[in-house]
């Protein structure tokens, strides 16, 4: 199995190259993503021998903690050499009783990107995306606020998140729309539609929860096939699915970070790929 990420690559925006596998650091917090980690340093080696492997691609956010997770990104990894990194607004963490409420109003994102530019020491953010469409704000305008803040050069590219084709399209009236990120995996296939999408225009699709609820019966002969575990044949299935695809698997543990970047190295078959889309 690969010791490097061999993943193939992507321009996100049609400009900034990228591996095709990241890593999503929302696992880089506290239990029920509150809170620090119980160990600081062990979370930030998780970082390092991510990148040493070659991973350039990780994905964050400001209610990871929250803001957690972009701390530990900035002080592990700052200043940025060879290294993508996206975050989100829109979402804040209710540490009381674990909700998650939507906040798409101006003020409040305004405010958001200074704090993750702050924790991320950084003046421009990579790609800042829209975490979640909130019901009580229109859409299109919501999104303006992320076209201006592009226009103001504190983001480079701009995405969404969990959204339909509709929204997306609402989306790209108003601001070029370098990703999408929205639940996908090989058990959840409902925003195939939006992956269609996505190639169509060649836009990034970052699939969340990309290896579900870690449920994969059925993929153990396939995994034995290629002296692998099920978890890095889920990724290695996602890689082969769609050339936009980006998975971001996340984890807290320099052991699983390793193997994540190792399926990288998996060719599945066209037979494979049959057997697990059935």
């Amino acid at each position: 199995m690969a010791t490097e990420n061999r993943s193939d690559t992507f321009d996100i925006g049609g400009e900034d190259t990228v591996h095709r596998l990241g890593y999503g650091a929302m696992r880089l917090t506290g239990e029920e993503i509150i809170g620090p980690p119980d160990d600081e340093e062990e979370a930030k080696e998780v970082l390092h021998r991510a990148t040493e492997l070659g991973v350039d691609f990780i994905d964050t956010a400001d209610s990871y903690g929250p803001a957690v997770s972009e701390r530990l990104i900035g002080e592990a990894l700052a200043p940025y050499e060879d290294v993508f990194v996206a975050t989100k607004g829109g979402l804040w963490r209710d540490d009381r009783d674990g909700s998650w409420p939507r906040c798409g109003q101006p003020g409040y994102i305004r405010n958001s990107i200074l704090g993750s530019l702050d924790r991320l020491k950084t003046d421009t953010i990579d790609l800042y995306q829209y975490h979640r469409p909130d019901p009580d704000m229109d859409y299109a305008e919501a999104v303006e606020t992320f076209a201006d803040l592009k226009d103001e050069g504190k983001v480079n590219h701009v995405g969404v998140s969990n959204v339909s084709v509709e929204q997306l399209e609402t989306a790209r009236d108003v601001v070029e729309i370098a990703t999408v990120q929205n639940q996908y995996n090989i058990g959840d296939r409902e925003h195939e539609a939006v992956l269609d999408y996505c190639e169509e225009h060649d836009i990034g699709f970052i699939p969340w929860a990309p290896l579900g609820s870690g449920d994969l019966d059925g993929l153990d002969e396939v995994a034995d096939n290629h002296d692998a575990t099920p978890y890095q044949v889920g990724l290695a299935w996602l890689l082969q699915h769609s050339p936009v695809m980006l998975p971001i698997p996340g984890t807290s543990s320099v052991e699983h970070v390793e193997e994540n970047i190792a399926a990288s190295d998996i060719e599945l078959t066209d037979e494979e790929i049959e057997t697990i889309e059935g």
